[in-house]
């Protein structure tokens, strides 16, 4: 099944599907964690870095979110961070996720960064991560902390 991946900025009507869609692709991953979240903590996670947050689009069709910007690093100067990539479970392992990844890298490059994200411990898409490049570089009790750098993305 062939999709045309497109990108939007968030708008305030997508809120109902962004609730939908956290509900759909983390609860099973947060509760792995231990971690259970109400609505209205998923909508202060939503609600956070807002501005920073673009609709992945299949056909036009919201089927999931990326949010991302650019963020100082201790002692190591700055990165663009992948604050969130979630994609409606019906739409993943269809190449969607390594699309994403394709336009993120290009706008690391025209910022001449590297790229971090943090990524739950049992969480699969993990292995996404890794096959395009993005190396662990901490773990701490809940999570990964990946990065993906620059020489790697330039390649």
């Amino acid at each position: 099944m062939k999709f045309t991946v497109g990108f939007r900025k968030v708008k305030h009507e997508d809120i109902d599907f962004l609730l939908e869609l956290r509900r759909k692709t983390m609860t099973q991953h947060l509760l792995a964690a231990g971690i259970r979240m109400t609505d209205e903590q998923h909508l202060v996670r939503i609600k956070e870095h807002f501005y920073e947050s673009h609709i992945i689009l299949a056909d036009r069709k919201p089927i999931g979110l990326v949010k991302m910007g650019v963020l100082s690093l201790n002692n190591t100067g700055k990165s663009l961070h992948i604050r969130q990539i979630q994609i409606m479970p019906k739409y993943q392992g269809k190449g969607i996720g390594s699309k994403v990844l394709t336009v993120v890298k290009k706008r690391a490059l025209q910022l001449c960064l590297p790229i971090t994200l943090n990524v739950l411990l049992k969480n699969p898409a993990r292995g996404l991560y890794l096959r395009h490049g993005f190396q662990v570089e901490k773990k701490t009790r809940l999570e990964f902390l990946l990065r993906c750098p620059l020489e790697v993305i330039a390649a």
